[in-house]
């Protein structure tokens, strides 16, 4: 799917780590939530109370995930999961767009 049809968007940015991840909230019908985001090559680490699913869309990352020790290399396109009430860290390789899906 490359685009989202009658949707509600947050106009308000989510800015994380001085602006070097940003992302925009969108709502659907059903309730459910994605956002669309930017991240500009770093380390982060993140925090999720809802279980999500991170596609990416471009770019190169590599991912710890919450009760593993070894690092995953992904490359665009690709997703992983996150459960919830956890953490993840990244390793932003390249610009990486991202869209992220909250699973409840």
């Amino acid at each position: 799917m490359d685009r989202f049809e009658n949707v509600t968007v947050v106009k308000k940015a989510n800015v994380y780590y001085d602006g070097k991840v940003t992302s925009r909230t969108v709502l659907f019908a059903d309730g459910s939530k994605k956002t669309l985001g930017i991240m500009m090559p770093d380390d982060y680490e993140f925090g999720t109370a809802e279980a999500e699913v991170m596609d990416i869309l471009a770019g190169e990352l590599d991912v710890l995930l919450p009760d593993s020790n070894e690092w995953k290399s992904i490359i665009a396109p690709a997703s992983f999961e996150v459960p919830a009430n956890s953490s993840f860290k990244l390793k932003v390789k390249t610009i990486t767009d991202y869209c992220c899906s909250y699973i409840k």
